[in-house]
C-alpha cells in the first residue's frame, strides 16, 4: 500500500524547516529527501529561496489564531501552489495522487506538498492543530498529530520544563512582607 504523502508528513517537514531553517541548498535537499520527498529535477539556489518564502507564508498561517483568517491565508497558498489532482507513477513507486503540476522545481514541489498537506491536516484534524509552543521563551512551531488534539508544546522536553516551572511556582513559599 502506498500512503499519500500529503498531510501529516508534509506539515511535520515544514515545521522542521521553520524551526531549524536550512542554511544551505544541500541541507534543504537532504532534509527533503530524508522526509521521503522525491526530487525529480536538479535543485538550485532558487529552491532554497522558495523554501524560505514558503516558511514565511506558512508561519503566517500558523500564527493566525482566527479560523477564518487562517483559512483565507491557506486558500491563498493553495491557489498559488496546487494544481488539479492527478494520478501518477513518476518514480516507479506505484500509482498515487499528486496535487501539483509535473516538472516543478524542488521549491514548487515543496510549496504544493505543504499547501495541500496543511489543508488536509487542518480540515481533517482541526483548525487549531498548528501552533507555537506554549512554553515561555520557546516559540517553536508544532503540528499537533496527537490522537486527542491537545498538544500545547513542541516537545516533551518543553512540556516537562513548563510543568516543573508551574510546580515550583505553586510550592515556593512567598517572601515575608516588610514590617517597617
Amino acid at each position: 500500500m502506498h500512503l499519500n504523502p500529503y498531510g501529516a508528513d508534509a506539515v511535520l517537514l515544514m515545521a522542521d524547516l521553520v524551526n531549524f531553517p536550512p542554511a544551505t541548498l544541500d541541507d534543504l535537499v537532504k532534509r527533503c529527501a530524508d522526509a521521503g520527498l522525491v526530487i525529480d529535477r536538479p535543485p538550485g539556489e532558487a529552491d532554497l529561496a522558495a523554501a524560505r518564502d514558503l516558511a514565511e507564508r506558512w508561519c503566517a498561517i500558523v500564527d493566525t489564531r482566527d479560523e477564518r483568517a487562517r483559512v483565507v491565508l491557506l486558500n491563498e497558498l493553495l491557489a498559488a501552489s496546487a494544481a488539479y489532482p492527478r494520478v501518477t507513477d513518476h518514480a516507479g513507486t506505484g500509482w498515487h495522487l499528486h496535487y501539483r503540476d509535473a516538472g516543478l522545481t524542488l521549491g514548487g514541489v515543496l510549496r504544493a506538498l505543504v499547501a495541500v498537506g496543511t489543508a488536509l491536516h487542518l480540515t481533517g484534524r482541526g483548525m487549531s492543530r498548528l501552533a507555537r509552543c506554549a512554553r515561555d521563551g520557546c516559540g517553536l512551531v508544532y503540528a499537533d498529530v496527537s490522537r486527542g488534539g491537545r498538544q500545547r508544546y513542541c516537545s516533551p522536553r518543553c512540556a516537562n520544563r513548563d510543568a516543573v516551572r508551574r510546580h515550583r511556582a505553586r510550592h515556593t513559599p512567598a517572601a515575608p512582607a516588610d514590617r517597617n
